[in-house]
Formats: structure tokens, sequence, C-alpha cells
């Protein structure tokens, strides 16, 4: 039996399936967003920024891809401590770019090792420039500047491996939590000391404004009390010299008019029933009117 079309045949899909192999190893894409590093034989030979249908060597050339949008970095909270030798808690946040690709590769090879390494520059650039100033400037204007001046050093430090620092910015700055339960509790104890103080002054101006108002009082009676009984004493004096007058005028009339009075007071003071003499002197003018006995 013959078998050479059957070789022929299967020789042919090899050299096919060889020639494909070959053809899909030798062609790769960079897109929009990515840049390409062809290393050859583990040393690398050219850097590719455009996108598109690219190609290299089968077998020989290898790609790494790395993106050229802003990479973000977000470094630990660390602790610093200030000027004052006050201690906070500081994030920090970073963006940077890949400028330099073949830098980049020599230096620091993948993304991981770069924020590795950024990150200590971020964070020693942060304690030492934190560590000149006191509390007082991270909550002032002039924390804009000196985040400026950590980013500029940053930024020049990071040149070396090929990366672009295009932003650092302290996402968060805040005290412990036991120093800043500790600053609450003083500032608790404190406001509750001047609390008592002031309930203590309270106390004491109304004890004082008390006493003079009840001291004010009784002069203010004391002085009622004698100009009413001067007053009365006045009136008195005026009504006896008016009743002298009166009686001096027309004896009779007053003598009458007195008897009135008596029996106005009599009368409204007695039972419904009161039983007299009509001989009684007592109803003498009540009888015979005035000037009539």
């Amino acid at each position: 039996m013959n078998n050479r079309p059957l070789i022929i045949v299967a020789f042919i899909v090899a050299f096919a399936v060889f020639a494909l192999w070959i053809v899909s190893a030798s062609v790769y894409t960079v897109d929009e967003t990515q840049q390409a590093l062809v290393v050859r034989l583990g040393k690398p030979v050219g850097v590719v920024n455009t996108p598109g249908l690219k190609f290299k060597m089968p077998m020989v050339d290898t790609v790494i891809y790395y993106d050229t949008r802003l990479l973000p970095l977000e470094s630990p909270t660390d602790q610093i401590i200030l000027g004052d030798q006050k201690r906070i808690e500081v994030d920090t946040y970073t963006r940077y770019r890949i400028a330099d690709l073949l830098l980049f590769y020599k230096s620091v090879r993948t993304v991981e090792q770069a924020n590795a390494q950024l990150s200590q520059l971020v964070g020693s650039s942060v304690r030492r420039e934190l560590g000149r100033e006191p509390l007082g400037s991270l909550l002032s204007d002039k924390r804009a500047k000196i985040v400026d001046k950590i980013q500029n050093e940053v930024a020049e430090k990071a040149k070396p491996i090929g990366i672009d620092v295009v932003e650092v910015r302290i996402h968060r700055a805040d005290l412990p939590l036991e120093t800043s339960q500790a600053i609450y509790d003083r500032m608790k104890s404190e406001r509750e000391r001047e609390a008592k103080e002031l309930r203590a002054q309270g106390f004491e101006w109304a004890q004082q404004i008390q006493s003079n108002a009840e001291r004010e009082r009784t002069v203010i009676l004391s002085k009622a009390q004698r100009n009413s009984k001067i007053t009365r004493s006045e009136g008195d004096a005026e009504a006896a010299r008016t009743f002298a007058s009166a009686y001096g005028k027309d004896p009779q009339f007053y003598k009458f008019y007195r008897s009135l009075q008596t029996y106005q007071q009599t009368l409204a003071d007695s039972v419904p029933t009161l039983v007299l003499s009509p001989n009684a002197e007592f109803l003498q003018n009540l009888i015979n009117g005035p000037g009539k006995q």
C-alpha cells in the first residue's frame, strides 16, 4: 500500500501549523492606553509608543506592556512626629506616569516595585517636611505650600527611575485615637471646670443681687411707711383744723354731722333689729332733725 500521499498531506498540515504559529508569534498589538517594551533574550531593545499591529522576532523577543495613563499610589498610614512633638497619622495619595519606559525597566522593572520605591520616597519626604512644622501649620494656609514642597521633592527624586510624579497630596492627617481621646478628655474636664466656676460666680452674683434687692426693699418700705405716717399725721392735723374751723362757724351743724357719723358706724355694726326708747337722746337728731333737741 502506498502511504506517500498521506505523508505529503501530513507534512503540508504540519508546515501550515508551524507557519501559523510563526506568524502568531511574530505579531503583537499595542492598545491606545499602553506602551510596549521589546526584550530580546533578556535585554531591552526597543520601546513602542504608538498603538496598532507590530512585529517581533518569534522565540527571541518578549513584549512587556505598561500603562500610559496616570497610575495611583496610596501609601500606608504612617505616624509622624511634628516639629512641636505632636504625633499624627498621615495618609498620602500620589499619581504618576511612566515617562521613560526604558529607564523605568532598567531601574525597577515592574509597577509593583515602582510603587514600593515611590512609597518610600513619599514617606521619607513627608516625614522630613512635616517634622519641621507644628500642627498649626497643617490647619492653616501654609499646608498647601508644604504639600507642594513635598511633591516637588518627590518628583525630582523619581526622575532617575523614569517616573513623572504629577501629584502628591495629604489625604488625611489626624491625631492618633489615643491622643484624640486624651485631648477630648482634657477639653471636657476644662469645660467642666469653667462651668463650675461660672455657676459659682453666678450664684455669688445672685446672692449679691438678692441682698441688694432686700436692702433696697427695706429702705423703700421704711421710707414709704415714714412718709405715710407723716402724710397721715398731716391729714389728721388738717382734718382736726377743718373740723375745728367748721365747729367754730356752725356748732349745731357740726354736732349734727357727728351724730350722723355715729349713726352710720353704730347701725352698720349692729344687728338688723335695734330696740331703743323713743325718748333716748341718741335718737333726738334722727327724730327732730338738725338744730332741734
